[in-house]
């Protein structure tokens, strides 16, 4: 018999996630855990606008509230808050074990400081979901070239940056969102890694999953655009020979990809609008002042 609610809605109907079937054990740890999935359907996820980091809006469900996909998307050890991709989790280098095992109470009392009593054996949270996304990018530090890094770290820092924007929204006045824009100040440097990593062979990008949002896959366009919007965005203001090279290079990466003033047919219509619009700021920002 499914079980009511007071209000006389079935409990049932208004969950919005599950734990999985088959236990994992963590590779660090050797602790047995299932992870919690989010489900779909029945109105829980409500699309609304794509914003300029390609940042996909959900709209507040009337049944369900507000529902964060990107809460779900980090597998997390609840015990050594070892944390990576789903499809990595259990793929960690045996040799890399001990270092996690090393940095345990480290990386659990840094994110302390910012994310205080969080238990990952309760349900995902929005906190929990960005501290989540914070311990996925202090982990890939462990994993060697090979399972490339710099981008899922880059990925986690944004999905971070996103996830603390909702908590400043929900909890005002604690600051998330100054830690909202260090994060994405953090995504900024590493797809910036990522991209000199790729072309000089150390950290292939190609066949990954490169979101950078769970809604599509902007492939290594979106990854070129990203970098540019994130530099523009968030880098360096002080030093304005440095700000010349870094907006100029990356203004050409996206307008060489997206065939800016070409045909663009098989482009996503989305990504080659933003496109489009960022190119257009690069260059109005260059010229007026004389850079």
């Amino acid at each position: 018999m499914v079980r009511k609610k007071p209000g006389g809605k079935p409990e049932s109907a208004l969950k919005i996630s599950f734990y999985s079937k088959d236990p994992i054990m963590c590779p660090v740890c050797e602790n047995e855990f299932r992870r919690e999935e989010l489900l779909t359907g029945s109105g829980r996820q409500i699309a609304g606008e794509l914003t300029d980091e390609l940042h996909r809006l959900y709209e507040t469900s009337a049944k369900y509230g507000d529902v964060y996909p990107l809460a779900y998307q980090a597998t997390v050890c609840p015990s050594c808050w070892y944390a990576a991709l789903p499809d990595d989790f259990l793929k960690l280098p045996e040799e890399k074990t001990n270092f996690l095992i090393d940095n345990t109470r480290k990386r659990k009392a840094d994110a302390a400081l910012i994310f205080p009593e969080v238990d990952f054996y309760e349900n995902r949270t929005l906190v929990s979901g960005a501290l989540s996304q914070y311990l996925t990018l202090v982990c890939y530090d462990f994993f060697p070239p090979e399972f490339s890094p710099a981008i899922k770290q880059g990925i986690a820092a944004l999905r971070a940056g996103w996830l603390l924007e909702d908590m400043e929204k929900k909890y005002p006045e604690q600051h998330f969102g100054y830690l909202s824009v260090m994060f994405k100040k953090k995504a900024r440097f590493f797809y910036a890694q990522a991209i000199k990593r790729e072309i000089t062979g150390k950290e292939p990008l190609g066949g990954l999953k490169l979101g950078p949002d769970t809604d599509q896959n902007y492939g290594y366009e979106g990854v070129l655009y990203l970098a540019a919007y994130l530099e523009y965005k968030y880098g360096e203001l002080n030093n304005p020979q440095t700000r010349r090279k870094n907006l100029d290079e990356l203004g050409r990466n996206v307008a060489k990809m997206f065939g800016l003033g070409k045909s663009s047919k098989g482009k996503p219509g989305p990504l080659l609008e933003k496109s489009k619009a960022l190119y257009e700021e690069i260059k109005k920002e260059l010229k007026e002042n004389d850079l």
